[in-house]
């Protein structure tokens, strides 16, 4: 299986405002490059760079203007003689205008965010666009014939919307490339979240649409980040109603029960019957993740991996989260070789 990596990422790290304190934002480059380095020593495939692309391809997925502000926002900033980390200080809540972009940075900050976690930096477009960039090439790399890739993407980006960053999230990597496939003759898309948190974003940008169906298995809202989104009634709206699919799971969820959601999850899968799948890989449903709440061991990483292999499908996985930085890699690696051995009848490592 290809990797594509990009060293773009290490360009952006930035500050979060977390636990009432500013503080070194918890999603940091070493993620990326702990991955890098198991996937290297397990001899998982080739390392390559992803293709540079144009930004308008990240537009279907995002406004036009998103990716402008996303663009422009540093110099915007530091135009106003500001040098340190953008993050916003005011959002269009419930009854306030959330029609109408401001002028001015401060405002368009609040205006493109759902939180303060998601800092905008010198390097931060540079990084962002580079990560999105990773999921296209290996779209492309998929959709030529190969059965599988991993787009090692970071920062990741499940929960950006339409319109909006968060959760260390600025472009939506996932669904930048279930897009791409859509535009390249792909009639059926699925994009299967596994990451800890509900990826809002991916949910919000595919919500009123048949072609993509959108599946999350993920720790219930309301006790977990992003808290608004990712409930089991949430099914789509207008043509897409039927096709936004969330499951989300208890406190404490373990192998046993992670595996039956996994089931069901695979037969509205094969009902619908794609002709690819992105899966928004996050590994912080880990025992030990320090800012999550499920069970899974390592070794259940191996068997999540071989169970998507049994859908038969071409599959894009594309990093998202997962923050114990010492055992990341390693469980990365094992999702990826699960899938190598089921698809080949080997035993994975």
């Amino acid at each position: 299986m290809i990797t594509y990596y990009s060293t773009e990422h290490q360009r952006h790290h930035g500050v979060e405002l977390k636990d009432a304190a500013i503080k070194p934002s918890f999603e940091n480059p070493g993620r990326a490059d702990t991955i890098l380095a198991q996937v290297r020593q397990a001899a998982l495939g080739a390392v390559q760079p992803g293709q540079a692309h144009d930004s308008s391809l990240y537009v279907g997925a995002h406004s036009e203007r998103y990716v402008r502000f996303l663009q422009q926002a540093w110099s915007d900033w530091t135009a106003t003689g500001q040098t340190h980390d953008a993050l916003p200080l005011i959002w269009p809540v419930r009854d306030l205008r959330s029609d109408l972009e401001p002028a001015t940075i401060d405002g368009r900050l609040g205006f493109y965010s759902m939180d303060a976690g998601s800092p905008i930096t010198a390097g931060t477009w540079a990084a962002i666009s580079a990560s999105a960039d990773l999921a296209l090439t290996g779209m492309a790399t998929v959709q030529a014939g190969a059965p599988a890739a991993f787009a090692l993407c970071r920062p990741p980006g499940h929960h950006a919307g339409p319109e909006m960053m968060g959760g260390y999230c600025y472009l939506n990597n996932a669904a930048i490339a279930a897009q791409q496939a859509r535009r390249q003759g792909a009639q059926r898309v699925v994009v299967l979240d596994v990451d800890f948190h509900h990826g809002n974003g991916t949910q919000s940008i595919f919500y009123g649409r048949d072609d993509v169906l959108f599946v999350s298995l993920h720790g219930d809202p309301v006790h977990c980040y992003p808290y608004f989104s990712g409930h089991a009634d949430e099914t789509g709206a207008g043509a897409g109603l039927g096709f936004n699919f969330n499951l989300p799971l208890s406190k404490g969820t373990a192998w046993p029960a992670y595996q039956a959601a996994l089931q069901v999850a695979a037969q509205r899968v094969q009902a619908y019957a794609p002709d690819v799948l992105v899966v928004s890989l996050g590994v912080d449903t880990f025992e030990h993740d320090p800012i999550s709440h499920f069970r899974l061991a390592s070794a259940d990483f191996v068997r999540l991996g071989e169970s998507l292999a049994a859908w038969g499908l071409p599959t894009l996985f594309v990093m998202e989260g997962g923050y114990m930085v010492d055992d990341i890699g390693r469980n990365v690696v094992n999702v990826l070789q699960g899938f190598e051995g089921g698809r080949a009848g080997a035993q994975p490592v």
